[in-house]
């Protein structure tokens, strides 16, 4: 089942929450296909009402928490869809909504708003006798907008059959059962790395314990308290976790799988967080929302961390230069992967699909990727992380990695900007530990024995915090835009 905010609810529970809400949906026209937009927190009116959609053979339409008003007009009405379940913020005008979505038949609130129906009382009314409609595997399943921007949403189709992907890798790869107590520490369910929990928890029957938003300290209270075995979390959740001065010293002894995501990853940042868990495996992975994550998963027992793993065999990957020719081991290039996690297309953007889905059915992932003889593959960076210095490449997660090697640097990112003489350069924005001291001169002197120097970069910024995205990760947007011509 789930436990949320010391609240347990078993599975029996569950499934008569989902069955009450999915007959209310249906009375409300929600068949498969019919789509339906959800606005809200991780809670348990999330829990219910993913479940629900899917029960119906329904088209999920998750939103981002961070929403504005304008953003959801502008995605429901994209997506046509029919029903929105929401959490009424105070900034979110639902009136106004309902004006502006000629598709939306109905509002449901999350917690009781005067004229709008809520899941408390939907769930007092309905009754949990329910009957699976009939639906296809290829039946599009749900659409994750990966792009908030009003002029150009980019909605990603994911059928049924996408949906067993995330539980076919990671049943090929770990060891994990009923037993698993799994943790969603703040990953948001509207986007994949979160929803992934759900499809676990749902199949494996493992108890999920959520957090509504991420803490530090509530990741390792939750850990220690309910005995969590099962996590994965973005980098910087991990180093904001190590900056904690008492992290050693909660008992971590239950974790088996601690899984690192979403960004590209420091070794030694994984290897420090070894420390206070030991016998857990700590896995690195790689997956797309495209390609419905994760695909790819290092090998328990594999030492080399700073590796993606291998492709498990429902998904094919080859890395080809810039022409699509075929590269060998060792070589760089973008890599293209294939197989039941690829996406059906980007929602109503047949242009864009194509510009990323070849007519046999590659995906070009924009990853710059290699592997070595024993088959482990490498992300070196996004193509748009590639900084080219008087026409030699730099890729910003090699930089950033040399960077954190540093005992008082507790983050950084670094980005390239536009330089008149060399094209481009690096530039590193870096925040230090607390009662550290460091300045530019002093960290260049150590990157010199790291780095050849045209990798060095040439400006650093001193940060108190670096902004992330709602994910977890650096917004390397934000800080592009932070940045001044030089």
């Amino acid at each position: 089942g789930v436990i949320f905010k010391d609240k347990e609810i078993t599975f029996s529970s569950l499934k008569e929450a989902v069955f009450k809400l999915a007959n209310f949906l249906r009375k409300q026209g929600v068949h498969p296909s019919e789509k339906v937009a959800v606005f809200l927190p991780n809670n348990l009116e999330a829990v219910y009402s993913y479940l629900a959609v899917l029960s119906l053979g329904g088209v999920l339409v998750p939103f981002d928490f961070m929403l504005t008003s304008e953003e959801i007009i502008n995605f429901i009405n994209h997506s046509q869809a029919r029903v929105l379940i929401v959490y009424p913020k105070k900034d979110i005008d639902l009136e106004k909504i309902k004006r502006s979505c000629p598709s939306l038949k109905e509002i449901i609130t999350s917690s009781e708003k005067e004229g709008f129906l809520s899941v408390r009382e939907i769930l007092e009314k309905e009754s949990p006798d329910f009957a699976f409609p009939d639906f296809k595997q290829e039946d599009l399943a749900c659409i994750l907008y990966t792009s908030g921007s009003t002029g150009h949403p980019k909605g990603v189709m994911l059928s049924y059959k996408n949906l067993d992907n995330p539980i076919n890798c990671i049943k090929h790869f770990l060891d994990t059962s009923s037993k698993d107590v799994i943790f969603c520490a703040g990953v948001p369910f509207s986007h994949l790395g979160g929803f992934d929990y759900l499809l676990l928890m749902s199949y494996f029957s493992q108890t999920l314990i959520l957090l509504e938003r991420f803490s530090p300290l509530g990741v390792l209270r939750c850990i220690e308290k309910y005995r969590v075995s099962f996590m994965w979390l973005v980098p910087s959740m991990y180093t904001a976790i190590l900056s904690l001065k008492e992290y050693d010293k909660f008992d971590l002894s239950s974790l088996r799988y601690v899984v690192v995501f979403g960004a590209p990853s420091s070794k030694a940042l994984l290897k420090r967080f070894h420390q206070v868990c030991p016998q857990a495996y700590l896995l690195n992975g790689w997956g797309m929302t495209e390609t419905s994550a994760p695909n790819c998963v290092l090998p328990p027992g594999c030492d080399k961390l700073e590796s993606i793993g291998k492709f498990y065999p429902g998904m094919q990957a080859k890395i080809v230069d810039e022409e699509g020719n075929l590269l060998g081991a060792g070589q760089r290039g973008e890599l293209w992967v294939k197989g039941e996690g690829v996406m059906l297309g980007y929602y109503k953007e047949p242009q864009l699909t194509k510009e990323v889905l070849t007519p046999e059915g590659w995906f070009k992932t924009g990853d710059i990727a290699c592997f070595d003889k024993e088959g482990l593959f490498y992300i070196v960076g996004r193509k748009k992380d590639m900084i080219k210095v008087s026409g030699e490449i730099v890729f910003s997660p090699e930089v950033e990695e040399k960077i954190q090697l540093y005992p008082k640097v507790k983050e950084v990112a670094v980005i390239g900007v536009p330089d008149k003489l060399r094209g481009e350069v690096p530039k590193a924005f870096v925040v230090v530990k607390e009662e550290e001291t460091l300045g530019e001169e002093e960290l260049k002197e150590f990157l010199r024995k790291h780095l050849a120097h045209f990798k060095i970069p040439h400006y650093f910024e001193f940060l108190s915090q670096l902004p992330k995205t709602r994910t977890g990760k650096i917004d390397k947007k934000l800080l592009a835009s932070l940045k001044t011509e030089v």
